[in-house]
Order: C-alpha cells, then structure tokens, then sequence
C-alpha cells in the first residue's frame, strides 16, 4: 500500500512591486515563476494556483455585517498569491518551497500551510 500525499497551501507574501520593474525584468521574473511551477508539476506536486488581484473586500462582524474594502495589510505583508500542492509531507513540502522565486526578493516569503482534511457529514 503506498503512503497517500498530504495537501499543502504555500501562501506568498511581499516581494516587489511589479509597477516597478522594468518589461525586462518583469518576463525574467515570470520565467523563474513558470520554470518553478512547470518543475513542481512535472514531478506530481502542482495541483493548482494563481497569483492575486490588488484590492477586495474585507468582512467582520456577525454574519459579515462590516464590509470594507482591503486588504489593509501593509505592502510586505499583503498576500500576493496562492498555490496549492501534494507532498509526502511538510518537511518535504516545506524544501519544495525553497525554490519558489519570491525567496530572491528582499522581503518575499512562502508560507506553508497543511490541509486539514475533512470528510463531510
């Protein structure tokens, strides 16, 4: 019997602005995202993952009676993007994500989130 592979959440965080970076460095950078991605795919861990849109909408309160507009996250700590993977585990989970392109930035971070996995009633 083999061993069933864990969901893990890599949630990124910070890097730089993409308003300033130049056409240049802009498809380098999307190049390293890609190779990354196309890397963790071809051995099995992709499953899914995109990056975020500036803005939305924040809710609070009972029943999300309070709706602002947000995130208000400060610049290095607003998330900029998701990706959802299958690993055997979260130290392996974990040393996938060390290749992610946003650890190059000064300020980028991945955190890396286990699934829990829940059977509906």
């Amino acid at each position: 019997m083999t061993q069933q592979s864990s969901q893990f959440l890599y949630v990124f965080r910070g890097g730089l602005d993409p308003a300033k970076r130049s056409p240049d460095e802009m498809q380098k950078n999307m190049d390293a995202w890609w190779g990354w991605i196309n890397d963790l795919r071809s051995k099995g861990h992709f499953e899914a993952g995109q990056p975020l849109q500036k803005g939305g909408r924040v809710l609070s309160g009972k029943r999300g009676q309070k709706v602002t507009d947000g995130p208000f996250a400060e610049g290095k700590e607003e998330v900029g993007g998701y990706l959802l993977l299958s690993a055997k585990d979260l130290a392996t989970a974990t040393e996938l994500a060390k290749g992610c392109p946003i650890l190059n930035e000064e300020n980028g971070t991945v955190e890396v989130r286990a699934i829990w996995q829940m059977e509906s009633p």
